[in-house]
């Protein structure tokens, strides 16, 4: 039977009779953008999905309610002189939540099991800075490879190609959290299941029901299970911005990482200080199918790109909660220099002008219409933002069509390589540095949508990833930038993000960040 929200409020509502009297759970019940597609954390890689590995898993190294760096399953850590070799100490107490210890063999097996090409993982190239691993996902090296180590029980070592600024960070990723290998073993795809999944994070996974909810529990085997103060977090895919907002409005949500932008006035209006609206280190933009003709060619890319009008995006549709962008690495990152297209300080009109012109020479016209359709995932937001650049492309003489579907499948298709002309995505920072957003365009990585391939980008990726100057290193990356994005549009940036939610007042612990983290572990409902 399948549970409706009201019934789901009314259950964890009850009091629960215990030996000691009779109290009340705490339960949050939470908005979430879409289901994931998956609950292995070696094979996901939206946003929605990352909340929720967040609360289920634990890393090396976690993030606070402010998106601070902690400990995490590893206690401490100490680095080797040259910076290449990280040996992680685990907690004595860390557990699974079948009460059977988290031991380094299982970060050596989550660590090769992600790099291994038979996992498919979307981020196996974030491992790219450990020895072996590009090789091993190219099917050049054995899994055993790989530059990790299980020195002793609680002792995890892992090696580095290169000194790498970011790795700390990095290790906050879902790709980095480790599965149990008897589990997996055991279990092989059905591990994920509810009464299956074994976490080692402040909560367990109780049920799951597509296109209803996810129901978390607290994991009473988790080392600070007593900090922890929710009992029940229900997820609730929340694709339909606006019956999120009545939901909230009733009280049936409490909290939810989206709304749509032009009831921004209203809202603010209506909730206060509740709608949560501020910086947000994320790039929002569309991808071309570059292997595709007549999207393979970098002139015509940029004829449609420039006579997109980002001030009007930026202004109209998201109501100042976005910023124009020009560069795919968003600002805030500290000695980066972002590059910015070339068009990017020229009047709108001028844009159109030399875009017209651009179309023309490539035999585009009234007579020969170009044909374009966007895709995008199910929104009010995105579906806004692409009748907005329908209409602005049209007096270009471009028919464009829009196609959209739920987040799943959009994301899905996207992952497969799939067929399109100009879909829509965005990247949230994993990590603080410029490379987290360029990788993106590194040929045959997981999360390229449109298969951008550029020899001399690849290059100049390699040589920062091997560089020991801090300042060359940020400015190998700008010339990458250059290359792949301000001259031939690996991806098609249109707006830098700003994060927009809405929180209840009965929410304690949420704290805002560039990162637009919030662990559940740290929230609380008064």
């Amino acid at each position: 039977m399948t549970l409706t929200l009201k019934s789901i409020l009314l259950s964890t509502s009850l009091l629960i009779a215990t030996s000691g009297g009779a109290f009340a759970e705490m339960v949050l019940n939470r908005g979430n953008t879409g289901d994931p597609e998956s609950l292995d954390p070696h094979k996901v890689s939206t946003v929605q999905e990352a909340n929720i590995m967040r609360d289920l898993f634990y890393g090396l190294v976690m993030q606070d309610a402010k998106a601070e760096l902690i400990p995490g399953a590893a206690e401490s850590w100490t680095v080797s002189e040259d910076g290449k070799t990280y040996t992680f100490k685990l907690r004595a107490d860390g557990k699974w939540s079948d009460g059977s210890p988290v031991t380094a063999e299982d970060f050596v097996f989550s660590f090769q099991r992600v790099v291994d090409p038979a996992t498919a993982a979307e981020y196996a190239y974030m491992l790219a800075p450990v020895v072996n691993a590009e090789a091993i996902t190219a099917g050049e090296t054995p899994k055993e490879e790989l530059g990790v180590k299980a020195i002793d029980a609680t002792t995890f070592e892992v090696t580095l190609n290169a000194p790498t600024p970011y790795f700390l960070e990095m290790l906050t990723h879902q790709a980095t959290y480790p599965v149990s290998r008897a589990n997996v073993e055991a279990l092989g795809a059905e591990f994920t299941k509810p009464g299956n999944l074994l976490s080692n994070g402040p909560f367990v996974l109780a049920a799951f029901t597509p296109n209803d909810h996810l129901e978390l529990r607290k994991n009473a085997e988790f080392f600070e299970a007593d900090q922890v103060k929710l009992d029940v977090v229900n997820y609730f895919p929340t694709e339909d911005r606006s019956a999120a907002m009545k939901r909230f409005e009733g009280g049936e949500l409490h909290m939810n990482d989206d709304f749509p932008t032009e009831q921004l006035a209203d809202m603010t209006a209506k909730f206060g200080d509740q709608v949560k609206v501020g910086p947000y280190l994320g790039t929002y933009y569309y991808v071309f199918k570059l292997t595709e003709a007549p999207w393979d060619n970098a002139e015509l890319r940029n004829a449609i790109s420039m006579a997109i009008d980002r001030d009007y995006l930026a202004e109209e549709v998201w109501q100042n909660t976005m910023i124009p962008a020009y560069s795919f690495v968003p600002p805030g990152i500290e000695g980066y220099q972002a590059r910015l297209a070339s068009y990017a300080d020229m009047p709108q009109i001028d844009r159109e002008d030399k875009a017209v012109e651009i179309l023309t020479k490539l035999g585009y016209g009234p007579d020969n219409p170009l044909k374009l359709q966007i895709s995008f995932n199910t929104s009010e937001n995105h579906n806004n933002t692409a009748v907005a650049i329908q209409e602005q492309l049209k007096p270009l003489g471009i028919e464009v069509s829009l196609f959209n579907a739920d987040s799943v499948t959009h994301f899905a298709m996207l992952e497969a390589k799939g067929d399109f002309d100009l879909a829509r995505t965005g990247w949230i920072a994993d990590y603080k540095d410029p490379e987290n957003f360029l990788a993106l365009c590194k040929t045959g990585t997981g999360n390229n949508h449109g298969d951008y391939s550029n020899p001399a980008f690849d290059d100049l990726m390699a040589k920062a990833a091997s560089s020991t100057d801090p300042a060359a290193r940020m400015g190998l990356l700008s010339d990458a930038e250059q290359i792949a994005v301000a001259e031939e549009l690996c991806v098609m940036p249109l707006l830098h993000y700003g994060y927009h939610s809405v929180v209840s007042d009965k929410v304690a612990g949420w704290e805002a960040n560039v990162m637009d983290i919030h662990p559940t572990r740290f929230l609380s409902v008064e």
